[in-house]
């Protein structure tokens, strides 16, 4: 079997992918991850861990790359990463008390084959005060996190349910890429 290659320094999809027992190394592609916000979000997001994918398998061209992208929306507007604390502020405020929804699409790549998947994922916040989304927000995990949360950190306190792939959510979506690797072992 080839080598895989996460395409991403993200902790959390480094964790997840160790748990499909397959061993791998981490190269993050280094992308312009502008998408069209006016254009179909999930087609957008498949197409973004697509180019991550692609970007990685230039410098790796014998292996397996895996692209993964994660986006937060909130009334069907794309939610990113909060550039300070104050917009990591508006995000939570905007988010409690309704339902937002998680995009997160998966590409895994090699030079004879190419595998898409996206999912989206229904996130349900409860009423924050203010004082608990800046308690949050002073722990450090809206840093970096689409949406200025993390649901399987502190965050997760204040999500009362979700419909969909917990672990998509995260990041990877755990049972897809397990199974096309298990599976597919002719990449």
């Amino acid at each position: 079997m080839k080598n895989i290659v996460l395409a991403s320094q993200s902790p959390r999809r480094k964790e997840l992918l160790e748990k499909t027992g397959f061993p791998f190394t981490c190269d993050p592609a280094d992308i312009d991850e502008t998408i069209d916000i006016h254009g179909d979000i999930v087609d957008e997001s498949k197409n973004l861990s697509y180019r991550k994918a692609k970007e990685v398998l230039s410098r790796h061209p014998q292996d397996i790359i895996i692209g993964s992208d994660t986006l937060v929306l909130l009334n069907g507007k794309v939610m990113g990463k909060p550039a300070d604390d104050n917009q990591a502020f508006t995000m939570l405020k905007n988010l409690q008390n309704h339902k937002s929804q998680v995009v997160t699409s998966l590409c895994i790549l090699s030079s004879e084959k190419c595998f898409q998947y996206a999912c989206i994922a229904d996130v349900y916040f409860v009423k924050m005060s203010d004082e608990e989304i800046w308690e949050y927000i002073h722990t450090g995990e809206t840093n970096d996190k689409a949406g200025a949360y993390a649901i399987q950190g502190i965050g997760g306190r204040y999500i009362k349910e979700i419909r969909g792939d917990y672990y998509a959510i995260m990041g990877l979506p755990l049972h897809v890429v397990y199974d096309e690797l298990k599976n597919h072992n002719d990449y």
